[in-house]
């Protein structure tokens, strides 16, 4: 037995083959963690491109075909390639690590789950080359946009069909070791909040995906096989589509948010010095959220002329998904009420998250209203809305996360004065880029649209400005990992000055506890 296990450890292969053929969930994670930053780095150089021609009214640098190009790759990479696989990155670090299992259940899909995500994402950015240029009918390919212009719709179609592909491989991944590998006595209500976040938005996954992928093939059956499916004359109806993709659409912007969830309600306690507050009522508002998403979705249609019942259905059934998030919000402030708080820079892009993802999920309720959507449809109000909800919500919590992980990952810890800075910049520029397009979208400008009314011009500029802002402070991210990486700056396992040794702090669900008195740590 130990002979074959020396066979085995000799031929462990090393270099770039180690990467490509590995199945450890630890090695996948940080795949998954260096392609999430590729890509965010490439949808955020395509959000510049927008933002620079949005700098001033009249068509400066791009002709509007490239710029609805640009406005469609820079949802599709940010959504599929820099969200999910951060997310997805996460849970293969952490998951197994938490419920105490040796990897994931299947290492070997897992290890092909990731191999799909660098070739499906060529095969899109590819097609911004192609003659006629990328898709360019908006990241939602609604119908008959989509069903017109060259080559590049069934390449796009084909690689988004690959990302759901390594999506429900992933979340079927997860699910199993879960539900299948948990140490002795971890019972469900006793896992840690980031799994169980993670074990809901997998099943999300499994059920959403699918729906895309049926849209986008009936879209490609009626471009190529004379279906009618989303043509009107041959007896179809472009809002089907649109009933469908948002069918898959809502659960999805859940798919982004929920594994965040789990990364404040991990990083909260142990810089308050204090049990997650609720934890049974956390878990809960998770699973009512994710029920509730998919009886959402024509809250997206409010103007194709539905009936008035369906409209009425559509707006109290969003509002009600505040109550779970109202919850959530409620629990996390009360996490830190009377603890012994320290401010290091996970902890801050936490607050900040807490207070900018409620600007975002009061936008959304605004949005709710459907006499007010009316107004609000398609202009830069609801850009603003989805961008608070996704760049301070997803994005500043994979951030947090990277920071509070990053020591238990490497051993390394970062630069903390370098890690506030990046954070007050991050945090000042997301403010100054997002909050004057609900101005803009208010007095009535649209989205998507290069050109626009001389009225919108200085806080249109103000954007941009913050945006170019914004993008540069990720520069400063990238050298920060960059030297906690190169730098001999080791960390014992206390990383956090104690917090983290302070077994009462990371029981899940915790030990029943007054707060009147500090518990004594040995």
């Amino acid at each position: 037995m130990s002979a074959n296990l020396e066979h085995a450890e000799h031929h462990q292969p090393s270099g770039i083959m180690r990467w490509i053929t590995t199945t450890n969930h630890k090695d996948i994670g940080t795949l998954y963690l260096f392609f999430s930053l590729l890509m965010f780095f490439i949808g955020g150089l395509m959000a510049l491109v927008i933002r620079a021609e949005l700098f001033e009214p009249g068509l400066q640098l791009v002709v509007p075909g490239f710029f609805n190009q640009m406005t469609t790759m820079h949802a599709l990479i940010m959504i599929f390639g820099a969200v999910m696989p951060a997310f997805v990155g996460l849970a293969n670090w952490q998951v197994p690590l938490m419920i105490g299992a040796p990897d994931m259940a299947l290492p070997r899909l897992n290890n092909w789950s990731f191999w799909i995500l660098p070739f499906a994402f060529t095969m899109m950015i590819s097609t911004l080359f192609f003659e006629g240029g990328g898709p360019a009918a908006g990241w939602t390919l609604y119908p008959p946009l989509s069903l017109q212009g060259g080559n590049s719709m069934p390449f796009v179609i084909f690689s988004i069909h690959l990302l759901g592909l390594s999506s429900i491989l992933g979340a079927i991944n997860i699910i199993a070791t879960i539900l299948n590998m948990r140490a002795p006595g971890m019972t469900l209500m006793k896992m840690p909040m980031f799994v169980w976040t993670w074990l809901i938005t997998a099943f999300l996954l499994i059920a959403a995906m699918p729906v895309l992928a049926g849209a986008i093939t009936m879209l490609l059956t009626d471009r190529f096989f004379g279906t009618s499916f989303f043509t009107a004359s041959g007896g179809g109806d472009p809002v089907l589509f649109q009933h469908i993709f948002w069918f898959f659409g809502h659960p999805e912007v859940y798919i982004l948010i929920l594994p965040a969830f789990g990364i404040i309600s991990t990083i909260l306690p142990t810089f308050s010095r204090k049990p997650l507050f609720g934890y049974d009522s956390m878990v809960y508002a998770t699973a009512s959220i994710a029920l509730l998403s998919f009886i959402v979705w024509a809250h997206h249609m409010f103007t194709v002329g539905m009936p008035l019942a369906g409209e009425l259905f559509f707006m109290f059934a969003t509002m009600l998904i505040a109550v779970p998030t109202g919850v959530k919000v409620f629990n996390w402030v009360a996490t830190m009420w009377r603890g012994s708080m320290t401010f290091e820079t996970p902890m801050l892009f936490s607050i900040a998250f807490i207070v900018l993802f409620t600007i975002g999920g009061l936008s959304g309720l605004m949005l709710a209203i459907v006499p007010a959507d009316f107004q609000y449809h398609d202009t830069y109000f609801v850009v603003a809305h989805f961008h608070y909800v996704l760049v301070p919500g997803a994005i500043f919590a994979i951030i947090a996360a990277v920071y509070y992980w990053l020591p238990k990952w490497t051993g390394k810890m970062y630069d903390e004065f370098l890690g506030k800075i990046h954070f007050w910049l991050t945090t000042i520029f997301v403010n100054v880029t997002f909050f004057p397009m609900h101005f803009v979208g208010l007095a009535g400008m649209p989205r998507r649209i290069p050109d626009y009314a001389v009225q919108f011009t200085d806080f249109n500029a103000i954007a941009s400005v913050g945006a170019f802002g914004f993008g540069f402070a990720q520069v400063l991210f990238l050298y920060i990992l960059y030297k906690a990486l190169k730098d001999d700056v080791t960390v014992g396992e206390k990383a956090w000055d104690g917090a983290q040794g302070l077994e009462w702090t990371l029981s899940s669900p915790p030990p029943y506890h007054s707060f009147e008195t500090p518990p004594k740590v040995e």
